[in-house]
């Protein structure tokens, strides 16, 4: 007789729990990976996103869920011709007028005398002041009472150059330089400018004149999801400062922002000297006049000053003693 074959028995593999456990591992990991990656938002980027998105969602024509018409185009006025191009379709056009601007150069005050026909009133200020041309024009007493404070308070800044010091008749000019104020490329106010301008916002919180915050940069462009150009730079720098005047006690309604890019410079771009006093902000304490500039320079054919190019300054502070008046841009 044969004898049968003993069959081996199968090795039975006891390892095989690790194929699971290691899936396990894996999808623990990307858990926590993504979780970590969430936790971390990048403000700009979320900006960016936030902006893209609204944008996106208030463009879109309400004809643009309607059926496609054949024979002509979406959202097409009746006055335009078939086979016209569209520039952007899928949007109406926005006729409404432009707005007005926001800083009207042309002095209120100066405005109703040219509406006269008589001689103009007899101003009620005790104190007067020859212009340029000769004729008297109103002071306001807080101009002076500004000028002595900030000379006093801001004098290791004014001899360190800087902060310069400027007045005339209609205005006190406090220009700050940008290198105390933010980083290259950015609004955001450095910690080591809060004190002086807390020294600043005190002085201005005892009188009630009006102040214009203008933010200027230099000529090299900047391209970034915050800042598309120096036209959006210069005016969050302005915001900013006049944020810090908020808080520290400075009524919000007396204040406005302004932002003039590289388009107002003071000095030439071409050295770095020129740049770093071309990076600026300026603070504008206006006074009661309501007028920033003089009645001749509203004649037509005249265009008005830019800032830094104050008519007939009366007092100038800088550092080195040099009055930084009618520069030209």
């Amino acid at each position: 007789m044969s004898r049968r074959k003993k069959h081996a028995e199968a090795h039975e593999n006891h390892e095989r729990w690790l194929v699971s456990y290691a899936d396990f591992i894996t999808l623990l990991f990307a858990f926590f990976v993504v979780m970590y990656a969430v936790s971390s938002v990048n403000e700009g980027k979320f900006r960016v996103l936030s902006d893209s998105m609204i944008l996106a969602f208030r463009s879109v024509n309400p004809n643009s869920m309607k059926p496609i018409q054949l024979g002509g185009m979406v959202g097409a006025p009746a006055s335009q011709a078939v086979g016209q191009p569209n520039l952007n379709p899928g949007v109406a056009p926005d006729l409404r007028p432009l707005p007005t601007a926001i800083f009207q150069r042309t002095p209120r005050a100066f405005l109703k005398l040219a509406k006269n026909d008589g001689p103009p009133s007899k101003p009620t200020a005790p104190a007067l002041t020859a212009d340029s041309d000769g004729s008297q024009v109103q002071t306001d007493p807080n101009l002076t009472q500004v000028m002595e404070k900030l000379r006093t308070h801001l004098s290791d800044l004014i001899r360190a150059d800087m902060v310069n010091l400027r007045r005339n008749a209609f205005w006190v000019e406090v220009e700050i330089r940008n290198s105390i104020l933010f980083a290259s490329g950015s609004a955001l106010v450095n910690a080591d400018a809060l004190e002086p301008l807390a020294q600043i916002a005190a002085i201005l919180r005892e009188v009630p004149n009006r102040i214009q915050v203008e933010g200027f940069t230099d000529n090299r462009p900047i391209n970034t999801p915050v800042y598309p150009s120096n036209w959006e730079l210069s005016a969050a720098r302005a915001a900013n400062v006049v944020h810090v005047l908020m808080n520290e006690g400075v009524r919000p309604e007396r204040m406005s922002a302004i932002g003039y890019g590289e388009h107002q410079p003071v000095a030439d771009n071409k050295t770095e000297q020129g740049r770093i006093q071309n990076r600026r902000v300026v603070l504008v304490i206006m006074g009661n006049t309501d007028a920033r500039y003089p009645a001749n320079l509203n004649q037509a054919g005249a265009a008005p000053p830019t800032t830094g190019a104050a008519p007939a300054l009366a007092e100038a502070t800088p550092a080195t003693g040099h009055v930084a008046a009618n520069h030209k841009p």
